[in-house]
């Protein structure tokens, strides 16, 4: 009761308010999405996303490199692929020689420590940009499951350390672990997008990858944004089913859901703070609205503080230079 409990004791200074600070982002949370092309010594600007690039492999290793030395420990993998190379099966996510498998190998033997978690779903390999097997308009989910198993034991026998099914299939988590298990991957683990919800936010990363759904949209298999409990349900059946850690996408809209699901689940959490939040804030900074630094860091902290144990951002590397400074 004031005048006993005066609050403002603990915010006189800069290091009174640091001595009791609840939560501390450090490099150690984040994780950096990194998108792949072919070629040599190509680098292109996405220009929806300022800062972010698509990279040929020498030049994302040369970048994993960089972000290794600045404390990041975990990079998330997409490839762009060629138009050639897509069908309505998506054969070519197990290619053996495809471009995320030959990034993985490249960026394992170059940084052995990085934690590679490659992007499992079929969109950026379908004709029809779509995150499963069409038939008849429809997306079709155990023939789409049995393909992101195939996905998943190529990426283990390159080198992932995690595989990341994005694609919200039902009872995905327990065929992909199963075919680990059957194939020796003990240790290859799974990130699952468990409440990835059918977003808005997304648009700048379809530009990344020219994965934009052909027809319709996603919303038969990405969640309903106005939906909570669902979130919840989902994360629940994916950690039964194997997922070692389980994510929440989009991140900044969404920390409640985080908060829920940080609260249901003895995993950890992981948070994506997608590409359209990452662009409002890059756009807002540019017409001078905003201090984009104070914003990122304070965004990032905020998503933390909703239970986030990894934080998946494009601001990875500007928030990891300006942390160690």
């Amino acid at each position: 009761m004031y005048p006993i409990h005066r609050n403002r004791r603990l915010r006189t200074n800069d290091s009174i308010r640091s001595l009791v600070r609840e939560t501390i982002l450090t490099t150690n949370d984040f994780m950096f999405p990194m998108f792949i092309c072919e070629g040599t010594n190509t680098q292109i600007e996405i220009p929806s996303m300022p800062g972010i690039f698509r990279r040929s492999l020498d030049l994302t290793v040369k970048e994993v490199q960089e972000l290794w030395q600045l404390g990041i420990k975990a990079v998330n993998l997409y490839v762009k692929v060629s138009d050639n190379l897509k069908d309505n099966t998506g054969k070519e996510a197990w290619n053996k020689d495809g471009l995320m498998q030959e990034a993985i190998r490249a960026i394992k033997g170059a940084v052995p420590d990085m934690i590679v978690m490659p992007d499992v779903a079929l969109d950026p390999y379908s004709i029809y940009g779509h995150d499963g097997i069409v038939e008849n308009g429809q997306i079709l989910n155990d023939a789409t499951v049995e393909a992101l198993v195939k996905m998943s034991i190529s990426h283990a026998e390159a080198g992932a350390d995690f595989v990341a099914p994005s694609d919200m299939m039902d009872g995905r988590v327990a065929a992909i672990r199963k075919g680990l298990e059957e194939n020796n991957f003990h240790n290859v683990g799974i990130m699952s997008y468990a409440a990835k919800y059918a977003s808005a936010h997304y648009g700048p990363f379809r530009d990344a990858l020219d994965s934009a759904p052909g027809f319709g949209d996603k919303k038969t298999y990405q969640m309903d944004f106005c939906n909570r409990t669902e979130a919840i349900k989902e994360a629940l059946q994916d950690v039964e089913e194997g997922a070692d850690i389980v994510m929440v996408k989009p991140g900044i809209a969404y920390l409640d859901i985080v908060r829920e699901v940080r609260n249901a689940v003895h995993v950890p959490v992981a948070v994506y703070n997608v590409s359209g939040e990452y662009a409002m804030v890059k756009a807002a900074a540019e017409k001078g609205w905003i201090d984009h630094d104070k914003v990122m860091i304070e965004q990032l902290t905020s998503i933390k503080r909703a239970g986030a144990d990894i934080i998946s951002t494009y601001f990875a590397k500007e928030a990891a230079i300006l942390l160690n400074k």
